[in-house]
């Protein structure tokens, strides 16, 4: 079952890791420093099981501004916080940091508690329990239960822990459907086992024996072993604090801020397309090209703020922008991150990511505002629509939608099976599932239309334009498989014609002129005249020379597409008649004598070697005879 993730938030020194102590027995400052200077520097874990039967995860984070990084770190899988404030201080700078991070984050539920009570007199404590109420006024906070306690005393703890229980029974505990992910906070080595990672799943689940792909780097290593909270298991899903032991990887291999996730379920990429909350507590408007670190699980990657609509953006204002990285990320679309500014360091803004793996866009086009439209609206059809139309020519996989939609599996096929019914998309390759935009497919279909019109205007003797030309001139690398559909598809649909190596729209016809008719005419009677022993078309062109070359050989090529010639070799073509007659009498001699040899076919035809050896490797090719050693056999089946 999937568990719930308490988060501790607030200043440092307001007592987050004694209260977590008090209320579970586990320290959660695990480092000799941490236990010398009395603050916590990393993340730390616990874990509590309560009266309604669930287990609570606990990540207890740092307080100190030098390590909020690694507090937006362990912030990224909580869902539920306890923003905990010490009774003889207050409201203080990180108070405020780590709740303007929460929200950014996304985080709707939790709860409020006073620590060190036992330090203050009961007149101060009213006077900042009515600040803090002031302070989160209007915030998922507002009405959130308020808890006064004691860890050194035990005062409340017990109702800390009713609290939780009753916040967690009424929690959801469905699954985070899909591929699993789990954002890496640590990664060491232990003796006898090798690579250790951890983090909180935040998706789907994951078990022993398992592949497991980190992103950016796409390093796939095998699952030897998960623990959950410390406990052997052969499962790990969603909501788990969970360790897992991998083969096949150093921990060099592996970095913090990584995703560790199932294979391919992720795309690495250097631009995202986000909304941007620019925080109220900005103390200046944020310029176009803003560079910050970016916090996106357990990442910080330095990036800049591209505004999409804007020059700046003012406190308290969205915007939509496109975020460029200087290191590749993996997430999906949902994703929150964080911004915090490059120098002096500080958190002044975030939100949503909207398009994990997206397009460099240009600015003040209106075009971006109709994308973020799609993108605000979440219609899954339309947002299919779009991701497949914007991949352009070259479509996009079932699978590659996937990641780009971070929705996989059945109900992905459920939202395209209707566009595609109704052909809004085009499936042209159906064991990958790829598909193309409808829009993308007739403009494609245009641009064949064009280049045929204009080929068949320059060459009006042509027969049709050679079908690889036709591919390179549609777009420079075309992929073969959707260049054979489309033309499969429009001859079915009676656009075009296909012969052999040509293409050509349908209807068109080779139109002679007087003097093309001419030469037709001429070059007709003289391979009619020659009968079986045609000239080389060298000494046609010799003959022929008060016609252009180019012009003999395009009419030449018309002859033979309407079956008036027939060509044996590239220096010889038959008057198709004559050809008739000679297999005709071949055939009757085979069925009646079984073979032939290369001397009996000299004296049958009259021919000399000269035209006798191309015929019989001729009716070899089309299939009339086969050889057997010096001899001809008559194939039993063949065109008679």
């Amino acid at each position: 079952m999937r568990e719930i993730i308490l988060g501790t938030a607030g200043h440092v020194d307001h007592g987050k890791t004694s209260l977590i102590r008090a209320l579970t027995g586990i320290d959660t400052d695990r480092l000799k420093e941490e236990k010398e200077r009395g603050i916590t520097i990393e993340l730390g874990f616990a874990y509590l099981d309560l009266p309604c039967g669930h287990r609570l995860g606990i990540v207890d984070v740092p307080g100190h501004e030098k390590f909020v990084k690694n507090m937006v770190a362990g912030a990224a899988g909580m869902d539920l916080v306890a923003f905990i404030i010490a009774a003889d201080e207050g409201i203080m700078p990180q108070t405020r940091e780590h709740f303007e991070i929460c929200r950014l984050l996304g985080i709707q539920r939790g709860l409020i508690v006073i620590t060190k009570i036992d330090m203050v007199e009961q007149e101060w404590l009213e006077l900042v329990t009515d600040d803090i109420r002031t302070f989160f006024a209007g915030s998922f906070l507002e009405s959130a239960p308020l808890i006064t306690v004691s860890s050194t005393q035990g005062q409340g703890i017990e109702e800390f822990r009713t609290t939780l229980d009753s916040l967690v029974a009424a929690s959801d505990f469905s699954e985070a459907h899909g591929p699993f992910r789990l954002p890496v906070d640590r990664v060491f080595s232990m003796k006898g086992f090798g690579t250790v990672i951890t983090g909180t799943a935040i998706s789907g689940r994951i078990k022993t024996g398992d592949d497991i792909m980190f992103y950016p780097s796409r390093k796939t290593g095998k699952i030897r072993g998960i623990q959950v909270h410390g406990k052997d298991t052969q499962e790990a899903e969603a909501g788990h604090r969970t360790a897992i032991n991998i083969q096949g990887l150093d921990k060099e291999a592996i970095t913090r801020g990584e995703m560790a996730a199932s294979v391919d379920c992720l795309h690495p990429s250097y631009l995202l397309d986000t909304d941007f909350f620019h925080l109220e507590s900005a103390k200046k408007n944020l310029k176009n090209r803003t560079r910050g670190r970016i916090h996106i699980g357990t990442a910080e990657i330095m990036g800049r703020i591209v505004l999409l609509n804007q020059e700046e953006l003012e406190p308290g204002a969205e915007g939509d922008v496109q975020i460029l990285l200087e290191e590749q990320v993996s997430c999906w679309p949902g994703d929150k991150y964080v911004v915090r500014s490059y120098s002096p360091v500080h958190t002044i803004g975030g939100g949503m990511v909207l398009n994990g793996s997206a397009r460099k866009r240009k600015r003040f086009r209106a075009e971006n505002r109709e994308i973020f439209t799609i993108y605000r609206e979440n219609i899954p059809e339309n947002l299919a629509l779009f991701h497949i139309g914007e991949s352009g020519y070259n479509g996009l996989t079932l699978d590659r939608l996937a990641v780009k939609m971070g929705i996989f599996d059945k109900p992905l096929k459920k939202i395209v099976e209707r566009p595609i019914s109704s052909r809004k998309i085009i499936l042209i390759e159906q064991e990958k599932q790829r598909m193309i935009a409808a829009s993308v497919y007739e403009k494609l279909w245009e641009k064949v239309r064009t280049i045929l019109a204009a080929y068949h205007k320059e060459n009006p003797l042509k027969t049709g334009l050679p079908k690889e030309e036709l591919r390179s001139r549609l777009y420079r690398g075309l992929d073969q498989r959707l260049f054979q559909f489309l033309l499969n598809d429009l001859q079915k649909k009676g656009e075009i014609d296909q012969d052999q190596a040509l293409v050509r729209l349908a209807g068109h016809k080779v139109s002679l002129k007087e003097d093309e008719k001419k030469l037709r005419r001429e070059l007709e009677t003289f391979y009619q005249e020659a009968d079986l022993a045609p000239p080389t078309i060298k000494e046609v062109m010799t003959k022929l020379s008060s016609y252009q070359q180019d012009l003999v050989k395009e009419v030449l090529a018309i002859m033979i597409r309407d079956n008036a010639l027939v060509k044996v070799t590239e220096e010889l073509y038959f008057y198709k008649p004559a050809m008739k007659n000679l297999k005709e009498k071949l055939v009757a001699r085979l069925a009646r004598e079984g073979e032939i040899d290369t001397p009996a076919f000299k004296d049958m035809t009259g021919l000399s070697r000269k035209f006798s050896i191309p015929l019989l490797e001729y009716f070899d090719k089309i299939k009339v005879t086969m050889r057997v050693g010096d001899k001809r056999l008559l194939r039993e089946k063949q065109n008679q």
